[in-house]
């Protein structure tokens, strides 16, 4: 399992008189083994390093192969049978909403499905009409031998 902090950077605007604040998505580019378990957790923080508190937000992804092609795999928080999704709760499933923790997790099955060369992801934090887009980047598809 993969674990890294994510602090976005704030840039700040100024739009019709008023100061905007903008958070840049942060980049991050991975393999997906092809009929293994992907695995990783990111850890939100604010400016000041404290843990953003999750209660009431929801997690999507998608992975493409362009931006405007269909998606080659769909995760949220709404986790598959398999596990495969966004768990608001930590790689572990049990880490308090209130810690920041956010596992993307892909099963062995749901991986094995996948057939692609590279593809482009994102993965955004949805809470009522607000969308944070937390990471973006390339994801590999390194194929399976063994069977």
């Amino acid at each position: 399992m993969l674990l890294f902090y994510f602090t976005p950077l704030k840039k700040l605007y100024i739009y019709s008189g008023k100061l905007i604040k903008y958070m840049a998505a942060g980049k991050y580019s991975f393999i997906i083994e092809q009929g293994a378990t992907t695995n990783f957790q990111i850890n939100w923080t604010d400016e000041s390093g404290s843990a953003v508190n999750l209660t009431g937000y929801h997690g999507r992804m998608q992975l493409r192969t362009s931006y405007d092609s269909s998606p080659l795999l769909s995760l949220s928080s709404s986790l598959k049978a398999d596990g495969t999704g966004i768990n608001l709760s930590g790689s572990n499933g049990t880490t308090p909403l209130s810690s920041g923790s956010i596992a993307v997790y892909i099963s062995a099955v749901s991986s094995s499905l996948l057939d692609f060369g590279e593809a482009l992801y994102d993965l955004e934090l949805v809470k009522g009409n607000e969308v944070t887009r937390l990471l973006e980047g390339k994801v590999k598809l390194s194929k399976n031998v063994t069977k």
